[in-house]
């Protein structure tokens, strides 16, 4: 989630977008009157759940992450092949022990209410980020910084304990987004106060929510809509349906066989991108049974990961270890079961103490993406046959991701968002001090050091070396179950044009997208 001193490595040459071509679909009325007049259009965006938040520095889901990406700037963002470049810091030089960043900020940008965004935002935003008591999500991925300061309107320097690789590609993130140094977390979870590309429209709680132009973006181009509403539309089914009659123009479908659907009915295109995103079972090491590593690596054995793949997602996707990320990727045949074994499985539990199995109580997420409970399903079956029982209680996305954060579970079947850098993807869950450790569940000594190692340097071949062993640490453990990689599949009518879609499923590019 900049060219300075560091970049993140592109990744398009690993990445491919396949865009299969349709014929027509009937346009849509406009959602926004007011929105229509200013010209452009308006672009409905169907949705299965609604945002669950509006305060970026929490926001999890990935429906609030896209909605809040639109309304809220970041010092750094990420280009179409996820190298870091100027978001609104428009240059940035480290010292040369690496103990410090500056950042160059631009002028004259302004925030939804008219005010002058400059270094005093930054500072305060920062600032609170850190701030154990705001529990920012991102607040880990600022561990190498010890102050902040603003020495003049236009430039921030951030002091570092050390060199940190990883922190221009972990300021990209809507985790990170400036805010106005008079905000609250209470006006902005009803009022969103950015400098966006859009402001908030009009919202109906549980129906849309629809984000119009900003007109003051300070970005070289304007947003080519006048207004995007995101509606939201129980299933991907409906949403199809929704697509063919003309009520909406674009979705991200994450199942194959909507997709195929969508796209067999000759009346919308869709494109199919390879995500960083991972499907995995998370184990909390904290709880019950899962404490024992013996009974994680039983599970771990058990499960065919490619059954998996093939049952949920049709086999549409790669099993995976770890790190997704093209310059990173973890071998997934690096692990103490590269297949299924039930005999091992089973010398594992008598090693627990528990031959005759286990139960352990899973939450699964209905809604937030489509393969979820099929993915939960097949799971239960297979660790049936090795005597391990997956209690699973499926709950809507809201209350999966309360449970979640609260890490009130002992296993979760999830979707979890990949970043183009392995730190900002799991320092703040795999560090003892990480802001999310209580949700994953595990730490130790050697990944703490391991991290630090991996933001020490930007050498990317000793970065890699470093995140493997990172990876070999976690599967050896079974801190989490990882299971596959799949993509997502955008569906837009023939009246849309400019929309990018991206591996890391952020849907920025809707700044770019056209409804004629």
């Amino acid at each position: 989630m900049p060219r300075g001193a560091f970049s993140a490595v592109g990744v398009a040459a690993a990445l491919s977008v396949a865009l299969t071509a349709c014929s027509s679909s009937g346009g849509a009325p406009a959602s926004d009157p007011g929105a229509a007049a200013q010209g452009g259009g308006s672009l409905v965006v169907g949705v299965t759940s609604d945002p669950d938040t509006l305060f970026p520095w929490k926001a999890t889901q990935f429906t609030a992450v896209n909605v809040l990406q639109n309304l809220y700037g970041t010092l750094t963002e990420f280009d179409k092949d996820l190298n870091v470049v100027p978001g609104l810091a428009e240059s940035w030089e480290t010292g040369k022990d690496g103990k410090e960043l500056t950042l160059k900020l631009r002028q004259g940008v302004t925030f939804a209410d008219g005010s002058a965004f400059d270094s005093e935002d930054v500072k305060a935003s920062l600032d609170k980020i850190m701030d154990e008591k705001t529990a920012a999500v991102a607040r880990a991925s600022l561990a190498s910084v010890k102050s902040v300061k603003a020495p003049d309107k236009n430039t921030v320097v951030l002091e570092l304990s050390g060199p940190d690789a990883a922190l221009p590609a972990n300021l990209a993130t809507v985790n990170m987004a400036m805010l106005s140094s008079d905000d609250t977390e209470e006006k902005l979870t009803t009022t969103p106060n950015g400098t966006g590309p859009f402001t908030l429209g009009k919202r109906v709680p549980s129906q849309s929510l629809t984000l119009t132009r900003n007109d003051k973006y300070w970005g070289t181009e304007k947003a080519k809509v006048g207004s995007v509403e995101f509606r939201v539309i129980p299933d991907e089914s409906s949403i199809v349906s929704a697509m063919q009659s003309g009520n909406v123009q674009l979705a991200v479908f994450n199942d194959p066989l909507v997709a195929q659907t969508a796209e067999g009915g000759g009346t919308i295109s869709v494109a199919k991108t390879p995500q960083l995103n991972y499907h995995v079972l998370q184990l909390n090491a904290q709880r019950g049974e899962l404490k024992d590593v013996n009974v994680r690596l039983a599970m771990q054995c058990a499960i065919d990961r490619k059954q998996v793949l093939d049952t949920a997602a049709l086999g549409e996707g790669e099993v995976t270890g770890p790190m997704t990320a093209p310059a990173f990727k973890s071998d997934p045949n690096k692990r103490p079961c590269p297949t299924r074994d039930l005999a091992k499985a089973a010398d594992y539990l008598a090693k627990a103490g528990k031959p005759g199995g286990v139960t352990v109580k899973t939450i699964v997420s209905q809604g937030e993406y489509a393969t979820s409970v099929n993915e939960a399903q097949n799971l239960k079956a297979q660790l049936a046959e090795a005597k391990i029982n997956l209690d699973l209680e499926v709950l809507e996305s809201g209350a999966f991701v309360d449970r979640w954060v609260a890490a009130d579970f002992d296993a979760a079947v999830a979707l979890n968002g990949g970043r183009p850098d392995p730190d900002g993807s799991y320092g703040r869950y795999f560090t003892s001090d990480g802001n999310l450790n209580k949700v994953a569940g595990y730490s130790s000594p050697a990944l703490d050091k391991l991290f630090a190692e991996g933001k020490a340097t930007d050498d990317q071949a000793a970065r890699k070396a470093i995140y493997d062993k990172v990876a070999a640490e976690l599967e050896d453990n079974a801190a989490w179950i990882w299971l596959f990689a799949g993509y997502t599949y955008t569906a837009t009518t023939q009246n849309v044009q400019g929309f990018v879609p991206m591996a890391s499923g952020s849907l920025q590019y809707l700044r770019t997208t056209s409804v004629s």
